[in-house]
């Protein structure tokens, strides 16, 4: 290449990255306010109809494609920023010379997945053009912003695929090309040898998510090749089905608990919460490593996000297990272990999304998920203590009595958050996403006002923040919607039943409780905790159901069974998320993890055949 062409590439490469970050602040911004926007329409929703009894007819829809639309421009930031999570085991294993060739192929089918969301959801916007929500609203007003949301994505994913040279963009369009005309023939010539448009989509995401492809665009990649291969689909399908994944006023409360979390942070709820345990216990034996687990108990009690808790939790007491002496690799196998326990701690996303897909109650999956943490994070607490060293302990910090009542303040405040979501449950005074609501206003008024940290700048942080984190999990969700709509029409769910009972029957419920933990470990280590309980929640609980297994006690076993997947050595992407806080190999994690585990897999043995542990407090509370 002369010297003028290399001049001007990059001239173009500097010009495409200043527009890309130009356009990546541009969906922060346009993310952001709009899930302002939502949170507002929520508590005036709520403000009108128990103050002044006018319901708001129209809030519903707004908030919903206010959701929708956010969600999509806060996976496009996501993605710009690389925050993806895929599987990256079986990618490391391969020659470096076809890593590169995988991660290109990868990166260009992102952008063939986004471009297709993009084309086919601002078609669907103009088809429904003219139509109304229930309330009277335009329909297409929840799909063109979805559409633009996907476009950004498109934009983005672009820009990913050019920083390579054109020699590499060659050979994945190649590759791909290649494949797509192996195919095209077969069908063509020998279209019986052919596999079924199932098995296809089955090989294709077997193949991408071991490739490293992110898992949401494996997931509707995988959906997209039976669209593809059945051709008797239209793509607007494929973009109905991630709309309808998301588009629930129930899984409002995923954005609404994820803000709040980063709103903790940012006012300084966390730091307070975690220095008060300190003073209490950090001086026992093993009192670090209490104090990290009752820290995720008391944090995942506020925040619905498990990664935002170990994130608030790991940035703190990582590094003074570092300076007490202790091993990292230990104290982070104990962050992501007690990440586990605190799957079934209230707000916890997968319970809402467990809850919206398999038709069961939040507020009794949030009851029932109580004693089940409580005896994990004993358990967790007991071998803290037993293999605990003194040396390890917090030293004492003398602290003056007017400074000792201020943290207990600053953590009664703190505290005051978890009372609000809890007592909002229990009187039935509004919904999980109202009451997610809120929480996030709590946090606000209470970080600007009280504790006077919250600036607006650190506050605009966290809505920013939220709205990618969130978007990110929404797009799964929308992703995994789009794969069980295509399993349904395959009539996969009703086989798998029937295959499951007639088991059961043979050999005893016992066995279908088994098989249902192994399927979730397995699937909850190689996807997205959301993606596996979307998939395979609706699959099961009916079938539990039917086996005279109580819904809510089985939805538990169903959570902490993929918790434990989802941290497992060595593909659970939990806990490379926890070394990346952690700032600690993987390697180094490895064996103190599969102690951890060991333990709370018995634990979820126990509670999985002793059913009363999950359903003794839905029972008293109602449900």
């Amino acid at each position: 290449m002369s010297e003028a062409a290399i001049a001007s590439s990059g001239v173009d490469s500097g010009a495409r990255r200043r527009a890309t970050a130009a356009l990546l602040w541009a969906t922060d911004t346009v993310a952001a306010s709009l899930l302002a926007a939502d949170l507002a329409v929520v508590i005036y929703s709520v403000l009108a109809r128990s103050l002044f009894t006018a319901p708001v007819e129209w809030a519903d829809d707004v908030a919903r494609g206010l959701m929708v639309a956010s969600a999509f421009f806060g996976a496009a930031s996501a993605l710009a920023r690389g925050e993806n999570p895929g599987v990256v085991f079986f990618h490391s294993l391969l020659p470096e010379a076809w890593q590169d060739a995988v991660d290109d192929v990868g990166a260009a089918l992102v952008l063939v997945v986004a471009a297709y969301v993009a084309f086919h959801a601002i078609e669907l916007g103009w088809i429904t053009s003219g139509q109304t929500t229930g309330a009277g609203l335009p329909l297409q007003l929840t799909f063109y912003p979805m559409g633009l949301g996907a476009a950004c994505m498109t934009a983005f994913a672009a820009e990913i695929l050019l920083e390579r040279n054109w020699q590499r963009i060659l050979r994945a369009v190649i590759i791909l090309a290649a494949i797509s005309g192996v195919f095209l023939l077969g069908d063509t010539f020998v279209p019986d040898a052919m596999p079924s448009s199932g098995m296809l989509m089955l090989l294709g995401f077997v193949i991408t998510l071991a490739g490293g492809l992110p898992i949401g665009f494996a997931l509707a990649l995988a959906a997209l090749i039976f669209v593809w291969a059945e051709g008797s689909l239209p793509g607007v399908i494929f973009a109905q089905q991630m709309a309808r994944g998301i588009d629930n006023f129930v899984l409002l409360a995923i954005p609404f608990f994820i803000l709040v979390g980063y709103l903790m942070e940012a006012n300084g709820m966390s730091v307070r919460l975690i220095e008060l345990l300190q003073h209490l216990v950090g001086r026992m034996r093993g009192g670090l490593n209490v104090v990290m687990v009752s820290a995720m108990v008391l944090f995942s009690g506020i925040s619905g996000s498990k990664m935002a808790d170990v994130a608030a939790v790991g940035a703190v007491l990582i590094p003074a297990s570092r300076k007490s002496g202790q091993n990292p690799g230990s104290s982070v196998a104990l962050l992501a272990a007690s990440a586990v326990m605190a799957e079934t701690i209230p707000p916890c996303i997968n319970l809402i999304i467990l809850g919206f897909v398999a038709n069961l109650s939040i507020g009794g999956l949030f009851a029932a998920g109580l004693l089940p943490a409580a005896l994990m994070a004993a358990a967790l607490i007991a071998v803290s203590i037993f293999f605990g060293k003194p040396s390890s302990a917090v030293p004492p910090v003398l602290v003056e009595r007017a400074a000792m009542g201020r943290m207990w303040l600053g953590a009664g405040v703190s505290l005051g958050l978890i009372a609000m979501i809890f007592i909002g449950f229990k009187s039935g005074f509004a919904t999980a996403t109202e009451i997610s609501a809120f929480a996030s206003l709590y946090a606000i008024v209470v970080g600007s006002l009280m504790f006077r940290e919250l600036t607006p700048a650190a506050a605009w942080r966290s809505f920013v923040h939220a709205a990618a984190r969130s978007g990110l999990v929404l797009f799964i969700v929308a992703a995994a919607q789009s794969l069980a709509f295509v399993l349904t029409l395959q009539q996969v769910p009703h086989a798998m039943g029937e295959f499951m009972v007639g088991l059961s029957q043979q050999s005893g419920t016992w066995l279908f409780m088994l098989l249902s933990i192994l399927i979730l470990i397995v699937m909850g280590s190689v996807l997205e905790g959301a993606a596996a309980l979307i998939i395979f929640g609706p699959l099961l609980v009916p079938v539990a159901s039917k086996l005279g297994i109580a819904p809510l006690h089985y939805g538990v076993v169903l959570v902490i069974a993929m918790g434990i997947g989802l941290f497992a050595p060595p593909l659970g992407l939990g806990l490379y998320g926890a070394c990346l806080i952690g700032k600690v190999p993987v390697e180094q994690t490895v064996r103190p993890m599969l102690g951890y585990l060991g333990l709370l897999f018995v634990c979820l043995l126990i509670i999985a055949f002793v059913p009363a542990i999950s359903t003794l407090l839905p029972k008293l509370m109602g449900y």
